[in-house]
């Protein structure tokens, strides 16, 4: 299983360090880029479950190119 956290930096590092001290635990941080399309991926799945569910409509491809 994998678990992404979202810790205050100040709070990380102590954080990290019993993550790392249980031997079944493999713990890592996200570069601030990794976490940022982490999200931006997530919104966009989460966007496409609404559309599906009916509860968003999508938009049509042609106006999203024009928005280009």
């Amino acid at each position: 299983m994998k678990i992404l956290l979202e810790i205050p930096d100040n709070r990380a590092v102590s954080l990290m360090d019993v993550l790392r001290s249980i031997s079944y635990v493999k713990a890592k941080p996200l570069t601030e880029s990794k976490a940022r399309i982490m999200s931006e991926l997530k919104d966009a799945v989460d966007e496409i479950n609404l559309i599906k569910t009916g509860k968003k409509t999508a938009q049509n491809a042609e106006d999203f190119l024009n928005e280009l």
